[in-house]
């Protein structure tokens, strides 16, 4: 399959569009026609919804902060002082608190990761009331604070270099060489040592990897979906939303902007079906691969497009974590319900979902998404509709699809589609996943001149898989 790349003349004609003319004037976003509720831009809380014992969190994994050397528009840290920049840090503590998301798995390049100790790699500041999560004399997480009743957010290390740890409890070394020697490279002996260290090793970037490769590594997980990557398979579209920069009104809402550029990539969901087909159990997630580096003209809100605050909310991971008997959780149940695959990933840009569901019944019992079930003992899958959270009535309501696709070499079988809450009775072995798709008609009034996305069908919903065997 051959995949769109951006050609030179595309990307010289996006560095113009984003350096030349003066930036455009800061405009007041629409306001919603309707008595209120969710519109574009508006950030709501995690339920943390209690469902069969587990919360529902909700975060971003894959990200980069000033300890990425590509990181914060290519200057992460001062030349001659080797101090970060403190505006860059500033901006993602700042949308990591506006986005209200519950947990944050950052992904930092090595070359300047391996070299900078913990706490630090956690974002940990004592002036801003952030608690240190330790164990073993060890700091391994980060509650990082937020101003006024924001609950805080659990920041977790990991690096993205030869392979996609997250979640490290602590660096694999004392010195900085034998860390770039494990962090550097992509191997079955560098998955034990980062596992050995409280990760779980991902693979980034699916389309750079085979099916084998992913196999073969016996890593935990890999990519379904990647945002930075997917800019190339929108370079027309981003070429042409720069093209109107300066005529702010025919753009989307500000926190629209991504809508249309994204797209469902093939390479990915190819490479994902194929490793599932050939009975490989692997958790997959959605990379935000945030670094702030990308596209800094302002949009009308007066804030760059690519901010912290603005990728954080247009899309995030779903864990169902199994807490302690009080309520209380940290890293481990995190890391826990990741390495289990009791994921399902959203694309909150379109809206947040409410009453989300993907099981599987076998007699009496209920199994939860990435569990194995036997085909002889009888196996129905059970997907519940959502709904977006406090979608204001008056607007049109969108039109939602869930979809049951089975696992085949190179593409995915849908086996069960429907309007509504959906069950469907396996009937031969395989890895089944469920998703959720939108046709957004209550965007609508904030896409301008882009109305017409509005009747286009979106995926809002990724599930992890469930697998059944013979």
């Amino acid at each position: 399959m051959i995949r769109t790349i951006t050609s030179a003349a595309s990307i010289g004609l996006i560095a113009c569009l984003m350096g030349c003319g003066d930036n455009p004037e800061v405009l007041s976003p629409p306001e919603p026609s309707g008595p209120g509720g969710w519109t574009p831009g508006h950030v709501l809380p995690s339920l943390q919804t209690s469902l069969r014992g587990m919360l529902d969190v909700r975060g971003v994994i894959h990200a980069h902060s000033v300890y990425s050397h590509d990181a914060c528009d290519g200057e992460p840290r001062d030349e001659e002082t080797d101090g970060i920049n403190e505006p860059c840090f500033d901006d993602l503590r700042r949308g990591l608190c506006q986005s209200r998301h519950d947990y944050l798995m950052l992904t930092d390049h090595p070359d300047s990761f391996e070299r900078t100790e913990f706490p630090d790699v956690l974002l940990y500041r004592s002036d801003q009331d952030d608690e240190l999560v330790e164990r073993g004399g060890q700091a391994v997480a980060n509650w990082a604070a937020c101003p006024d009743d924001t609950p805080p957010t659990l920041i977790l290390a990991g690096t993205e270099g030869g392979m996609e740890p997250v979640g490290l409890e602590g660096h694999v070394a004392d010195t900085v060489e034998e860390r770039a020697e494990v962090y550097g490279a992509a191997t079955s002996e560098a998955v034990d040592i980062l596992q050995e260290h409280g990760a779980v090793v991902l693979l980034q970037h699916t389309e750079d990897w085979t099916p084998n490769q992913i196999i073969d590594l016996g890593v935990d997980g890999f990519e379904m979906f990647n945002l930075h990557a997917n800019m190339y398979l929108g370079a027309g579209a981003i070429t042409s939303l720069l093209m109107k920069i300066e005529t702010p009104e025919q753009l989307p809402h500000p926190d629209l902007i991504l809508l249309p550029i994204i797209n469902e990539d093939p390479v990915y969901l190819d490479i994902w079906s194929t490793v599932l087909a050939r009975d490989a159990h692997r958790v997959t997630i959605i990379a935000t691969d945030i670094h702030r580096n990308t596209l800094w003209r302002e949009l009308r809100d007066g804030e760059r497009i690519d901010s912290y605050r603005r990728a954080f909310i247009w899309l995030s991971n779903h864990l169902l974590i199994r807490p302690e008997a009080d309520g209380s959780w940290d890293d481990r149940h995190l890391k826990e319900a990741l390495s289990s695959a009791r994921l399902y990933g959203v694309f909150e840009i379109l809206g947040y979902p409410d009453g989300f569901d993907y099981h599987a019944l076998q007699g009496g019992d209920l199994r939860e998404m990435g569990t194995e079930l036997s085909l002889a003992a009888g196996v129905e899958l059970t997907v519940t509709m959502p709904w977006v959270r406090d979608l204001d009535p008056d607007y049109a309501q969108p039109e939602l699809t869930i979809r049951v696709l089975k696992a085949e070499e190179d593409g995915w079988d849908v086996v069960a589609e429907s309007d509504t809450d959906l069950q469907h009775t396996v009937t031969e072995p395989g890895a089944y996943r469920a998703e959720v798709r939108m046709v957004p008609r209550h965007l609508e009034p904030f896409l301008s001149t882009y109305a017409d996305l509005a009747g286009e069908d979106f995926v809002w919903i990724y599930s992890n898989a469930i697998y059944v065997t013979d």
